[in-house]
């Protein structure tokens, strides 16, 4: 395999913003291409965001059934939220999108999986974090909009993986979490520190949110 270095560095020659969104932006790059020329290329800017495996003792997993309007159906999901809040730890937000969406905490935690959502259109990275150790906690208030309706369920994760390879879990974030977390559980795989590096973390979006 060619290392990287000495392979053609796809550089953007310049960039024009299309539309500007509350959670995305949809810019224009024109990228040099091997050869010669150069190419348009639409990227979706996104914050990134974190989902959470909960499973508890009985080795049930948590998920919410939730109304996605761009399917126009509610989907079994895991609790997840995007990283909104400009300079918090993805490890926070994990903990908090757990406790508002499902009333849980957990005392264990780790890195279970990074997911490049689509990389052939958007930079949307998503880290999956695996909770365990569960206990009770009061679940938020103040709750609107789609998660009004979200209706929370405790799933055997053997039932779970079943699911998904029957298509009754279509959520691309829910399915690499529930067969991640099921290696784990089988022993064929050991989760990363909390703290792992994250390096496909999205920095476009959070970066225009930081500027003056």
């Amino acid at each position: 395999m060619t290392p990287d270095a000495e392979r053609h560095a796809f550089e953007a020659l310049d960039s024009a913003t299309v539309y500007t969104g509350r959670i995305m932006v949809l810019r224009a790059d024109r990228v040099s291409m091997p050869g010669g020329g150069s190419a348009t290329r639409e990227v979706v800017e996104h914050p990134g965001a974190v989902a959470v495996a909960a499973v508890d003792d009985e080795q049930r997993i948590v998920l919410v059934h939730q109304y996605r309007h761009p399917l126009r159906r509610r989907l079994l999901e895991l609790p997840a939220g995007l990283l909104d809040v400009h300079g918090e730890d993805p490890a926070l937000t994990a903990r908090r999108e757990l406790a508002e969406e499902t009333g849980l905490a957990a005392d264990d935690w780790a890195v279970l999986v990074d997911l490049a959502s689509s990389p052939g259109f958007t930079d949307e990275s998503v880290r999956v974090y695996l909770a365990r150790g569960l206990s009770v906690v009061e679940r938020f208030a103040d709750i609107a909009n789609e998660e009004a309706d979200l209706e929370v369920r405790r799933v055997p994760l053997d039932e779970a993986v079943r699911c998904a390879l029957a298509g009754e879990i279509v959520n691309a974030t829910a399915i690499g979490g529930i067969f991640a977390a099921h290696l784990v559980y089988t022993g064929a795989a050991t989760p990363r520190p909390v703290d792992a590096p994250w390096p496909d973390r999205p920095s476009a979006f959070p970066g225009r949110r930081s500027r003056p």
